[in-house]
């Protein structure tokens, strides 16, 4: 019990350190009230647009995060150079709500309810457990829902204005396999697990200030090359999101490297760090932690993943509320399957694919990629019978539902190219993501009063 216990408290902590989005709460009162007398009021560390961050919501983080790195053995920063970098998050976080709201994405309680329950299963608990384990820390199980509902605002949200504007095409995927060759069977794709320490520099940036990033840089790198532990450098000064992680990136194979990164680190052993690296963003130094993989040969059969499922597809007329009036129509027609009415039929009266809306929205038994990244996203983590959350892609927006899931064999050729096409878009995606981020943060008004 307390092994499981301990899961889920850390998937706590890296919620509050990665997503790092305050609740929308009741407005606070900064000035004098009925409060009892002494009693310590709140105050502002930071305007962002309309919104505030108070000092109990930094500390609360600042706890979260200190916790997190003395869990993983890793130094904390100097407590003015964590509260900056907790700040920054937080700022974003709150900025994500925001753009989730203005772009009509909501998460409703029943799929909130469902994600903490399914949360609380995967570690053999059950809600009245977690949630004693969750007040005995002192985490107000409140807070709580609303951070988890937070981190699916943003993960909707990217999926809103990221995600469904990428298309990879057959053409990408064979320049891929053309420069990497086709993948070796037995031992595994070759990967990397990469961290990185970001200096950045504005939008806009004066040549002072590039050289000045260029100058810090340059410094960090000296220090490692002394000995300097990454990670903790990384916490202490990058400007990246994976900071407080120690830059980690996690594992990547050659398709999924940043663009940037993708020339350098298949050149580097593990424990070498690069050079600097120069980008928009900034001036990058990236770590090789360790590989795997890249061992066997030869071409053999495997079992391929199939799903048989229906879908029904709205297009919009191109106005600018297209997306929250199609989203909206779907959840309504979702809710209308969950109380008892026949997917097959609804999609033959409202489906706009002409193809298979007379047959109910029936694709037949279709295998990663015949669909998409998106679309594989979707029906990977759906169970026969399942409805998805409204989605959408390149053709407009989709509603689906899985029949039946089977394995049947194919050749390795099968999935590569299926494999190739999903970390191109991975790829692809963070990378625009990180810009999007980038941009929603620099057309920001925000005022730091620490």
């Amino acid at each position: 019990m307390d092994g499981d216990v301990a899961m889920w408290r850390w998937f706590y902590v890296l919620l509050a350190i990665g997503a790092m989005m305050p609740a929308v709460s009741a407005p606070l009162v900064f000035g004098p009230g009925s409060e009892a007398s002494g009693q310590q009021l709140d105050t502002i560390v930071a305007v962002v647009d309309d919104d505030v961050i108070t000092r109990s919501e930094l500390d609360s983080a600042m706890a979260s995060v200190t916790a997190q790195l003395r869990q993983r053995g890793t130094p904390a920063p100097p407590r003015d150079v964590l509260q900056k970098q907790i700040l920054e998050r937080l700022i974003l976080g709150q900025l994500q709500v925001r753009a989730a709201e203005r772009n009509g994405v909501v998460v409703d309680d029943q799929t909130l309810n469902a994600t903490i329950e399914g949360l609380a299963q995967r570690n053999h608990l059950t809600l009245s457990q977690m949630r004693a384990a969750l007040e005995r820390d002192g985490i107000s199980y409140p807070q709580f829902r609303e951070d988890i509902r937070n981190e699916l605002l943003a993960n909707r949200l990217r999926q809103r204005v990221v995600d469904s504007q990428i298309n990879i095409s057959e053409q990408e995927v064979d320049d891929q396999l053309n420069v990497s060759g086709p993948k070796p069977q037995g031992g595994g794709a070759q990967e990397y697990h990469i961290a990185q320490i970001l200096i950045g520099v504005p939008d806009g940036a004066t040549p002072d200030q590039i050289d000045a990033a260029r100058q810090r840089i340059e410094q960090v790198r000296e220090k490692l090359n002394h000995g300097a532990d990454f990670a903790s450098e990384a916490a202490a000064v990058s400007d990246g999101r994976q900071a407080l992680e120690g830059g980690d990136l996690g594992w990547r194979t050659p398709e999924q490297l940043p663009t940037l990164f993708a020339d350098v680190v298949p050149r580097l052993k593990p424990g070498q760090v690069s050079e600097p690296i120069r980008s928009p963003s900034g001036f990058h130094l990236v770590k090789v932690l360790e590989t795997r993989g890249g061992s066997g040969g030869g071409s053999q059969t495997v079992m391929v993943p199939e799903a048989h499922v229906r879908h029904i597809l709205l297009v919009g007329d191109g106005s600018g509320d297209d997306d929250a009036k199609l989203s909206e129509q779907l959840s309504n027609l979702r809710r209308r399957v969950e109380n008892g009415e026949d997917f097959a039929v609804l999609a033959r009266a409202n489906s706009k694919d002409s193809r298979t809306a007379p047959q109910g929205g029936d694709l037949g038994w279709i295998v990663p990629g015949q669909l998409g990244p998106e679309f594989d996203r979707v029906i990977s983590h759906l169970e026969p019978g399942q409805v998805s959350q409204p989605f959408k892609t390149q053709y407009g927006w989709h509603l689906a539902q899985v029949e039946e899931k089977r394995q049947r064999q194919g050749n390795t050729t099968d999935l590569q190219r299926a494999q190739v096409r999903e970390n191109l878009f991975k790829r692809r995606a963070e990378e625009e993501w990180e810009l999007w981020l980038r941009r929603l943060r620099g057309e920001a008004y925000v005022e730091i009063r620490l």
